[in-house]
């Protein structure tokens, strides 16, 4: 299974809570996880087998929601090419 791209915003949504120290808890989830990763201003992408990628969004999900977050938004974005891998740094590293 080739490598593909998956970014992932999660929003939270609280009255108490700070939404920051939220979405820290998705990172850290991802971060723990192995994977190829890069936070950005507006989202964490990853890189990896797809289904790897999506078990570990469910998991980060999940982690923001047990820190005490009382919804969530998800947005996901994934380039996928069939029989070819996606690369963060050949899309970046051009403008590094």
């Amino acid at each position: 299974m080739p490598n593909i791209n998956l970014g992932i915003q999660i929003i939270p949504k609280s009255n108490t809570l700070d939404s920051y120290q939220l979405v820290d808890q998705a990172i850290a989830v991802i971060a723990a996880s192995g994977v190829k990763y890069e936070v950005t201003p507006f989202e964490t992408v990853m890189e990896g087998p797809e289904d790897q990628l999506m078990a570990i969004a469910k998991k980060a999900q999940e982690a923001v929601l047990a820190a005490g977050a009382e919804e969530i938004l998800v947005y996901y974005r994934m380039q996928i090419r069939p029989d070819q891998d996606v690369s963060m740094d050949a899309k970046t590293n051009p403008h590094r």
